[in-house]
């Protein structure tokens, strides 16, 4: 075994090993563990998603704002997804050790690419281009996205030709077309969210010189992404509709049946969410239009959330800032709350809603295939690599057995302990020996990735994470592994504790009186969605998943600690 290799073992509850697996990296360098989107177990087409699309959109967006490195490089070992900082130079052969300072400093100086990149960098802080992404996200790109989605959107029912009345034919060319736009556009989501998180980085990369904690002050964002909570506003003005109507729903039909304006707006609603993954990023997670009862049960439930104002805090933080820092506190924060909006939109229309869209017809192809005898189950039909998802009917398709295997293979990987890091640590040039803006460029960056989760960190303690809100909680613990399954066990002011949260969770987490994960950092989505909502929270508490369900902890944002109360 190399040196780098590390061996894992599948645990059961009973904490008894029954398989060992080893963990080779994936490629050169060191590769941090990234269990924020992709738990393990990832099927064929996600990985080769992940893969394909982070480069590409990281390259090209890190190259126009100036950072210097190539990309993020996403690899899967086994199922679960690790991530690399490629490197600008000789990003394949990483030293064992680093030139003499003074050598450093001056190729930094005179290498072609370091030069472009040194040049793109103060473009970059003088024109702040961001800004004008934000502006054509929300005039151009959104619409688009929401017709084109909607134009590939045809198992819903709404006038539109169902999937199982195409032709075989038809459906292995509906299923390319999706291959194409969905890679197509989750490169889009990686490009945009570099341009997204570089004013988020440098405002918390200079809070953190002014002697701010990451919590607080990623809370002067507050109040900046009203799309995280349009989701809650939205249930909650179906539910005031049946309310009014004195009806107790017990499907979606007494739903639209409560009046004109309930059916009109819930089939609104699920226009744009019916066909969107929900519990997850992968296609073996499930859209909400196939758990009717989670959202039936999210509507009656439904509380609006109230706006948080972040005025006070934003105050507050201000009168701790030097004097002279001022206008540049006033620039940094106005820049990062101008984008936080596209940050939070981007993902269900350029991720969530087209990859579940090619979930439903890939399902529906392991229908047709199941039906013949050419596979054993139908969701056997998500293991498909995405060549083969283009002719799923083709005679080079592969057969049920081996489709069979490659699902019981995902599963027995997807509950491996893996580790936190693959490979050897890769010497990092002093930032002093780096031009000053690019500098900036990684300590920015490097911030940026500790607190959205995607690099590896110590714990302080198993049950202390990022703190969100500025009161304390007592609760009973709902314990989820998804969304749908916290659709189904959350009770209105339970404590949720899932592993990390995906956008799905902004219909239910409403009723939630604290949420609790174990992954994550100041930056990531659950801290977002905590904010806007207004529900306290501690993210990144590595112990968290070990409460069981229906334990009493409080939840203290301030201290970020969850403390168990009652077993």
């Amino acid at each position: 075994m190399a040196p780098d290799e590390i061996i894992a073992a599948e645990r059961h509850g009973d904490q008894t090993p029954v398989m060992t697996t080893t963990f080779t990296p994936p490629g050169p360098g060191r590769w941090e563990l990234d269990r924020s989107h992709f738990t393990g177990g990832a099927t064929p087409i996600a990985q080769w998603l992940m893969s394909a699309a982070m480069e590409a959109g990281m390259r090209r967006s890190m190259a126009e704002i100036g950072i210097p490195a190539d990309c993020v490089q996403a690899r899967f070992v086994h199922g679960f997804m690790y991530t690399r900082l490629r490197p600008l130079i000789a990003p394949d052969k990483p030293a064992a050790k680093l030139p003499p300072t003074a050598v450093i400093k001056l190729a930094t100086r005179l290498h072609p690419e370091f030069r472009r990149r040194t040049r793109a960098a103060l473009r970059t802080e003088r024109d702040r281009p961001a800004l004008a992404i934000a502006r054509q996200w929300a005039a151009e790109m959104k619409p688009q996205l929401t017709a084109s989605n909607r134009a590939l959107q045809v198992d819903l029912g709404l006038g539109q030709l169902l999937l199982r009345r195409l032709e075989d034919a038809t459906l292995a060319h509906h299923l390319s077309t999706l291959l194409d736009h969905l890679r197509e556009t989750s490169e889009l989501h990686f490009w945009l969210h570099a341009h997204d998180l570089g004013p988020i980085a440098r405002y918390l990369h200079s809070s953190l010189a002014w002697g701010f904690g990451a919590s607080e002050a990623v809370d002067a964002l507050a109040g900046a992404s009203p799309s995280t909570s349009a989701p809650a506003q939205a249930l909650a003005r179906i539910r005031a509709e049946i309310d009014a109507a004195g009806v107790t729903p017990r499907t979606l039909d007494d739903v639209r049946g409560a009046s004109p304006h309930a059916a009109e707006l819930l089939d609104d609603y699920l226009d744009r969410r019916a066909a969107t993954l929900v519990s997850g990023y992968d296609v073996t997670d499930f859209t909400l239009g196939e758990l009717p009862g989670a959202l039936l049960r999210s509507i009656t439930t439904a509380q609006a959330p109230v706006e948080p104002d972040a005025s006070a805090i934003i105050a507050a933080l201000r009168e701790r800032v030097p004097p002279g820092d001022r206008a540049r506190f006033d620039l940094e924060l106005g820049d990062a709350r101008a984008v936080m909006d596209m940050r939070d939109d981007n993902g269900p229309l350029t991720y969530a809603w087209p990859a579940g869209l090619l979930r439903l017809a890939l399902l529906e192809a392991g229908r047709r295939l199941t039906a013949r005898g050419q596979m054993i189950e139908a969701d056997h039909a998500l293991d498909f690599t995405p060549d083969e998802a283009r002719n799923p009917f083709g005679a080079g398709a592969p057969g049920a057995a081996v489709m069979a295997a490659r699902a019981a293979r995902r599963a027995e990987s997807a509950r491996l302990q893996p580790p936190d890091a693959l490979g050897a640590p890769e010497p990092q040039p002093p930032l002093g020996a780096l031009p000053p803006i690019l500098a900036r460029g990684v300590a920015m960056v490097e911030s940026a990735l500790a607190h959205l989760g995607m690099s590896t960190s110590e714990a302080v303690a198993p049950m202390v994470g990022a703190g969100v809100g500025s009161s304390s909680y007592r609760g009973r613990v709902c314990r989820a592994e998804t969304a749908d399954e916290a659709f189904e066990r959350l009770e209105p002011g339970d404590v949720l504790v899932v592993r990390a949260t995906s956008p799905a969770f902004n219909a239910v987490l409403s009723i939630a009186g604290a949420v609790v994960t174990a992954d994550g950092g100041a930056l990531s989505h659950a801290a977002v969605l905590a904010r806007e909502l207004g529900i306290p929270a501690v993210v990144g508490a590595r112990g968290a998943l070990e409460l069981t369900h229906g334990a009493i902890v409080d939840v203290d944002p301030v201290a970020g600690m969850v403390r168990l109360v009652e077993a």
